[in-house]
């Protein structure tokens, strides 16, 4: 049988992942006889398409559920898409501008039209770009967080909860995203480090010619606003205006002067103006000294009529106009360069405005305490736990959830206005008219109530989903069904820090609200993707590569391993293509080493004897080395999983094993070595099946004849047997000789082919014995013999064993002295170094016991080396 002299990913990637899907392999039902293992995908925004987290993150989860998969058990990976209300409506509302339509001219029933008409098109992108990566998700459970059902469901919850008091409506602080026209909650906020200006503004006194305070703000143009200005009560440079009243520039009405504690004295001027609208500290203190509060900034972030100046101008616009106004009336003292934290919007990344506004709001104090609990006692295990501090500090400070949205694309909410002004939350408006007549003894009809404008923000349906993709109903019905009974709570969540409290926490809480029980028991939490620079892939800045091309470029086990060689879990990958190319050499090592040995001719006759040390060091390398992937996966430490089978491939299969037992220039191989060599690989494409999914599965079809249930993706995951350190550590021995004799060859400039004799001075000469012809074979020896040392011979030290090899006419004496010389004076250094810390008094008394243990073997190994190197240089004369 002829194998392809190279490794076409693209054609193999195609047909196996057609082929796993035609047999329905990535397909989940109950099943009582089984374990089930569960993971919900962090349903991506349907505005989306992939990019370096998302194949971080999939690959995680796709790693942990073929595993999953192969031990037997009924994985059940759910993907879908979160409908993304402030990005998609944003996305609409560009559409329809490139199209010559302003959504202010369109009916919110037309707006939704469009917005559906570009999530079909476009929603399910990320989705089918998943399926490149090797993503096994059971397709035909794909979920929207706006389907009939999971909209239900969330309209369910928020009656519910409103029932329960939970959820009210309140004039409150919020924060406003000017472009996107909405409030967002504080997790949507992301507060980044800019640089500013402070101004100096001078306040004139009332009824004083040339007496005045002066403020310093970053924002001057919201002097308009302003109510008041506050000094500190014990401050001494101000005790004179108490009771007075100062004038705001430019508009020149008159606020008074108040005290408080919570002015800095030290901080600015000393004294602050308040604005309570625009600020929340101002808002706190407006309400505690009972201000009036005047909001100046439009929904858009432009002057309206309260300003009374540069009315519809934009702030920032206004911010520069107001400043060159103050110069000109020379009430502004001066402008500093100022750094200071601002929030943005997580979503348009306009900077936030704190806005005074009307809002449905989730009272979090009581329903957040089974989730931090759980947490706490690690019944929800985080990976790593470092984060667990992070999250005991957001859930003990927690504040109400806004939960409103002013969107048209997303869940209406529930709130039926009547023209009394009352309101009535019902599951629908038919209920809700129902109730209302009942309450008010009123026949009103359905055209009296007008439901609330607003939408429910994103993450009040995506808290639902580990619960809401398996049984959407039991919110309104309150029973489970079959699925959710058989796979909640699910194992595993695979996500991003970033969302720690976004949604992971959020489902915690939803999940000992609704089901009384932990939705997960472990959240692994993986890092940012970063470049050479340390800096965030993102499309914005141009430093991410399109994760697309790099699979076709380097196929997408290449990509997968790369991507996960150096992403511990919570730390930072900072990727390199030198990743991915490392991970697509590593495919094509395993396609030659499959070549090689398919490429093999059997002997039947011949007995194989010389080949029983290899394949006895072999099969207790591979039990040592799964003992430790089996350990890894455990501790979640994935990116190390994937390095201990990468080593046992690459090392200690391909360059030793298969080097051990291949036979000579078309010679056979016996029988029983080559069977036990080709199930040694069907080991190893089982331990990399989960990484590399696609070149695993061509090779195991390719290796034999199989049927469909025999498929790799299905297959036994080995499991770890005992093994014997001891052969393991001589081996290791005697492949250190190997190596040391090939870097002679090389450093002299000798022939591979030109055999040497060894004499080894030990006292386990039964430990190279065992590996005799491994020895002669890959060392090229015609001789092994045991004694002191040889003369006219090269020396070297493994362990505390002395190696000699003669060298008659084959090296420069003179120069291999010199060398031996250099050596020499180089490890008497080295011992000296370690002496000098061994006779330090204070060392030796503080240095733990391992720490001197280690001091104490350099200095045996030194003193060792030092003796081989003296003995080499009397035995060259």
């Amino acid at each position: 049988m002829s194998f392809a002299t190279k490794y076409n990913p693209e054609e193999t990637e195609s047909k196996w992942y057609a082929y796993w899907m035609e047999h329905k392999f990535f397909s989940s039902k109950v099943d009582h006889t089984k374990e089930p293992y569960t993971i919900v995908i962090p349903p991506p925004n349907v505005t989306g398409v992939l990019h370096m987290g998302h194949m971080l993150n999939n690959t995680i989860q796709d790693v942990l559920i073929r595993k999953a998969r192969m031990e037997g058990k009924n994985a059940c990976w759910v993907p879908g898409t979160d409908h993304a209300s402030i990005a998609t409506e944003a996305k609409v509302v560009s559409m329809l501008k490139e199209r010559g339509i302003d959504k202010k001219s369109l009916t919110r029933e037309e707006f939704l039209k469009y917005a559906w008409e570009w999530k079909e098109k476009y929603g399910g992108i990320i989705l089918e770009q998943l399926k490149k990566l090797g993503a096994s998700c059971d397709w035909d459970r794909t979920k929207f967080t706006m389907d009939p059902d999971l909209s239900e469901a969330v309209i369910s919850v928020f009656v519910d909860l409103h029932k329960k008091g939970k959820i009210y409506r309140g004039i409150r602080m919020v924060n406003w995203d000017p472009q996107g026209k909405t409030a967002l909650s504080d997790d949507e906020v992301i507060t980044k480090e800019i640089q500013s200006k402070l101004y100096y503004i001078q306040y004139n006194i009332e009824g004083t010619e040339n007496e005045f305070l002066t403020i310093a703000t970053t924002r001057p143009e919201t002097i308009m606003a302003d109510v008041a200005i506050c000094i500190n009560p014990i401050d001494p440079r101000f005790a004179h205006l108490k009771g007075k009243k100062a004038i705001i520039p430019l508009i020149n009405r008159a606020i008074p002067i108040i005290e408080d504690e919570y002015v800095d004295m030290e901080f600015g001027t000393g004294c602050l103006k308040v604005t309570p609208a625009h600020d929340i500290n101002d808002y706190e203190l407006g309400i505690k000294h009972k201000l009036e509060v005047i909001d100046i900034l439009n929904d858009d972030g432009t002057l309206n009529e309260k300003a009374q100046i540069l009315i519809g101008e934009d702030r920032f616009i206004a911010r520069k106009r107001i400043s060159k106004m103050l110069a000109e009336i020379g009430q502004l003292e001066k402008v500093e360069e100022y750094k200071s934290n601002v929030g943005h919007s997580e979503r348009t990344n306009a900077i936030v405005e704190p806005k005074l506004s009307l809002q449905w709001f989730l009272s979090m104090e009581d329903i957040t305490k089974p989730a931090l609990q759980s947490v706490m006692d690690d019944i929800i295990q985080l990976h790593p736990p470092k984060f667990k501090n992070m999250y005991r500090s957001w859930m003990e400070n927690v504040r109400d959830w806004c939960i409103s949205r002013q969107l048209w694309w997303g869940h209406q909410i529930p709130a039926y206005y009547l023209p009394n002004g009352e309101y009535v939350v019902a599951q629908s408006k038919s209920e809700a008219l129902e109730i209302a007549n009942e309450k008010y003894g009123i026949a009103y009809k359905s055209e009296d109530l007008v439901q609330d404008e607003d939408v429910l923000d994103t993450w009040f349906s995506s808290w639902l989903w580990p619960i809401s993709v398996f049984d959407a109903k039991v919110f309104s019905e309150g029973k489970k069904n079959e699925d959710l009974k058989y796979y909640y709570p699910t194992n595993d969540l695979v996500t991003a820090p970033e969302i720690l409290f976004f949604w992971v926490a959020r489902m915690i809480i939803a999940g000992y609200e609704y089901m009384g029980e932990k939705p997960f028991k472990n959240v692994y939490l993986t890092g940012i993707v970063r470049d050479k620079q340390g800096r965030k892939m993102s499309k914005s800045l141009g430093n991410s590569p399109d994760p697309l091309e790099l699979i076709k470029i380097y196929g997408a086990d290449g990509v997968r391993t790369g991507m996960l060689f150096s992403s511990p879990a919570g730390n930072d990958l900072p990727y390199d293509d030198k990743l991915v190319e490392q991970g697509r050499n590593f495919a094509n090592k395993i396609w030659n080493a499959f070549r090689l040995v398919k490429g093999w001719e059997i002997d039947p006759e011949l007995d194989g004897q010389e080949n029983q040390a290899a394949i006895h060091w072999f099969e207790n390398r591979f039990n040592e080395s799964l003992t430790e992937i089996e350990d890894h996966f455990n501790k979640f430490r994935i990116s190390d999983a994937l390095m201990t089978s990468y080593k046992l491939v690459w090392d200690d299969f391909c360059s030793w094993y298969l080097e051990m037992i291949k036979p000579a220039y078309q010679q056979p191989i016996d029988a029983a070595t080559y069977q036990r060599t080709i199930l040694f690989f069907e080991d190893i494409l089982k331990i990399l099946h989960p990484f590399m999914p696609f070149i695993t599965e061509e090779i195991w079809q390719q290796i034999k004849e199989r049927n469909t249930e025999d498929a790799l993706i299905v297959s036994e995951w080995p499991s770890p047997k005992s093994f014997d350190v001891q052969t393991i550590a001589e081996a290791q021995q005697v492949f250190e000789v190997v190596s040391q004799i090939r870097n002679i060859r090389a450093s002299k400039g000798i022939s591979p082919k030109e055999a040497f004799e060894l004499t080894i001075k030990t006292q386990q000469p039964d430990l190279y014995l065992r590996f005799e012809m491994v020895l002669k074979k890959l060392a090229n020896l015609s001789k092994l013999e045991f004694g002191d040392q040889v003369a006219n011979s090269l020396g070297f030290i493994v362990k505390s064993d002395e190696c000699f090899i003669p060298m008659i006419g084959q090296v420069d004496v003179e120069s291999e002295k010199e060398n031996i010389q250099k050596e020499l004076e180089y490890t008497r250094g080295f011992l000296n170094t370690v002496m000098k810390k061994l006779m330090n008094e204070r060392f030796v008394s503080g240095a733990p016991a391992q720490v001197l243990e280690i001091e104490r073997k350099k200095q045996a190994d030194a003193e060792a080396k030092i003796k081989a190197l003296e003995e080499s240089l009397v035995n060259l004369g």
